[in-house]
């Protein structure tokens, strides 16, 4: 067998990996406004200052997490080193993080576009957003790339109608009422713009190296960090400037309800929950006049209302990738790792899907979400963090070691703050926590069985494929390579096409998974029914010709096949046509078209139909 090793694909840059983080920090000037409006009215600018600081601070030291974990620095993989049970507990608070994330941005996507009954469209959008990954990994960094483009647009536009009414704003603006523990209540409660922060962490693993970085050293300091910095930066000045300029909008009032305030306009109620919206009306309606108003709320609605299922596809993906990663190292159980046909753990696309539909439709409110919101993922973020800051083998300068010891202690404050006065939120994580308990010991009772059966069972001998040392004549003539997926007539070919050209024959078989673990990296095809079939099936009708099995494991199958060939030195590559549907190669684009664009000029491509 060929020994192999391949990576993940480093081609994320800077724009792609900035528009990850925005699709999640970006979508929470939409809601944050409101509710800060309906918890403190026109005082709530003093409010979300301290939030925009914190993201900020929050920020700041995830880019020194993402300079020291080049190949993933997420919660659960940067604490893992240190303490299992912490990475696991870490790893589901970001799992109920990521419910409500996918719930949360839904219900307000939804209720900026005005459609009646929002939580079912949100459901169904959810739905149909788990259904299309079930297709196999979507390029989210390409996809919220194009979606960021119009929303920082009229992010920026909306900012330029806002100015002239700063004045206003302020001159309408009050002091905090009430004591501390009341402001710090109101504060705590709308800390809803941190979980993208953790989304880019894991995401380093496919960034692009800095210059020079050697491959065993990766280095993606250039590509995170001015990502991190833009988004925190874009996120905290435009949060900070609606949150004042919502001031400016005179005859708000805020209606007390059971699921938390609500805010009515003079002709509008519940503009709560599209503050934007309602901003781009009368601010833009009162420069350039109503129709002009309407557009421009129309406008908000459909950027904003697209951005937000970004964050809801992001939060999914997240989730099945965390369940895949946990089920892989015997935390979850194995169900959560077979993957179908197109390299997605089928059980991890189902359950990401609907746990977020059950919630958007059990609770309907974005105050009630609120309510559960925020638990999971300032503890994740507070784990990480501590973690990091207290690990003496993380070459931290000392004064990052005591910013992020820092903010790692306001984190946790808040983080008992939110445990103390969200009953609710505290209640889900709690939930969560222990389902994903019993999971592991599940996982970890079926591991310790199978271990045991093993050992005591007499495990047979299975015969060796004997594979004939390489007879190569016709001096040294360049080998051939057959990138195949099961029996049939491709291979067939590729074997006949061997022994007439008196060539030795690659068979390269890629197990596709939208996730790679270090495990994975190391699995041998004899482990792999259907690669097992293939090497069988090929040495037996090769009639004693030259066959060398190849055998590897990828979340990037065209990248891989490419990278192969060009280090055999392959002559010809052999692909079998596609049989998928249009609908299937217009979800995860045609393979051979993504080749043929990065194969070596000297290797000829033959497409066997």
């Amino acid at each position: 067998m060929l020994a192999i090793s391949t990576h993940r694909p480093r081609n994320v840059n800077v724009p792609r990996a900035a528009a990850i983080l925005y699709g999640d920090w970006g979508t929470s000037k939409a809601y944050v406004v409101g509710l800060a409006f309906a918890v403190a009215g026109y005082s709530s600018f003093w409010l979300i200052v301290p939030m925009c600081l914190l993201t900020a601070l929050v920020g700041i030291n995830y880019m020194t997490i993402c300079r020291h974990y080049p190949d993933g620095g997420g919660v659960y993989a940067s604490v893992r080193h240190r303490s299992e049970i912490i990475s696991i507990v870490g790893a589901f608070l970001l799992v109920a993080d990521y419910i409500v994330t996918a719930a949360i941005s839904a219900l307000s996507a939804f209720q900026y576009l005005g459609v009646p009954h929002p939580e079912m469209f949100a459901a169904a959008a959810i739905a149909v957003i788990g259904i299309l990954n079930v297709f196999g990994p979507k390029h989210t960094g390409g996809l919220a790339f194009l979606i960021s483009i119009p929303a920082v647009a009229v992010v920026v536009l909306l900012a330029v109608f806002c100015i002239p009414h700063l004045g206003e704003a302020v001159h309408n603006l009050q002091p905090l009422h009430g004591g501390f523990g009341q402001n710090w209540t109101g504060f705590v409660g709308i800390v809803l713009a941190l979980s993208g922060v953790e989304a880019i962490a894991n995401a380093t693993g496919v960034m692009k190296l800095n210059p020079n970085s050697p491959a065993d050293k990766p280095n993606v300091s250039k590509t995170s960090t001015p990502a991190l910095l833009w988004v925190m930066l874009e996120v905290c000045i435009f949060t900070a400037l609606f949150g004042l300029a919502a001031h400016a909008l005179s005859g708000l009032q805020i209606v007390p309800g059971a699921e938390g305030n609500d805010v009515n306009a003079p002709g509008a109620e519940g503009v709560r929950d599209y503050m934007l919206r309602y901003m781009a009306q009368v601010f833009v309606g009162g420069s350039l006049g109503v129709t002009a108003g309407h557009i421009a709320a129309w406008a908000v609605s459909i950027v904003f209302g697209f951005l937000l299922l970004s964050a809801v596809n992001t939060a999914i993906v997240d989730l099945i990738a965390i369940s895949f990663l946990m089920s892989r190292d015997g935390e979850l159980p194995p169900r959560f790792q077979q993957l179908n046909r197109f390299g997605v753990p089928l059980l991890g696309a189902v359950v990401a899907a609907a746990i977020p539909v059950l919630l958007v439709v059990a609770v309907k409110d974005m105050a009630g979400l609120a309510d559960l919101y925020a638990v999971g993922v300032v503890g994740a973020i507070a784990v990480n963090l501590g973690a990091s800051a207290t690990d003496k083998h993380l070459a931290l300068k000392k004064w990052e070691r005591w910013l992020m010891s820092f903010t790692f202690l306001i984190m946790l404050a808040i983080e008992i703050s939110l445990l103390v006065d969200k009953p609710k939120a505290r209640v889900f994580a709690v939930t969560v926590l222990a389902i994903g308990l019993i999971l592991r010991g599940l996982a970890s009772e079926r591991s310790k069985k199978k271990k045991q059966a093993a050992e005591t069972a007499l495990a047979p001998k299975a015969e060796p494929i004997v594979v004939p040392a390489p007879n190569w004549d016709h001096a040294f003539r360049p080998p051939l390579i057959c990138a195949v997926r099961g029996v049939g007539k491709t291979l067939d070919f590729a074997i006949t096409e061997a022994k007439e050209t008196h060539r030795p024959l690659y068979l390269l078989f890629v197990r596709v998974q939208a996730v790679i673990t270090e495990r994975d990296r190391q699995r041998k095809w004899q482990e792999d029914k259907e690669a097992s079939e293939i090497f069988t099936y090929a040495q037996a009708h090769a009639e004693g010709h030259v066959i060398l099995p190849c055998y590897v494991v990828s979340d990037s199958p065209a990248d891989s096949i490419v990278e192969i060939t060009a280090t055999i030195g392959a002559a010809r590559l052999i692909l079998g046509a596609p049989q998928r549907g249009t609908i299937i190669n217009i979800l995860r684009g045609n393979i051979i078209r993504q080749i043929a664009g990065s194969l070596p000029e000297d290797v000829a491509l033959l497409v066997y139909a």
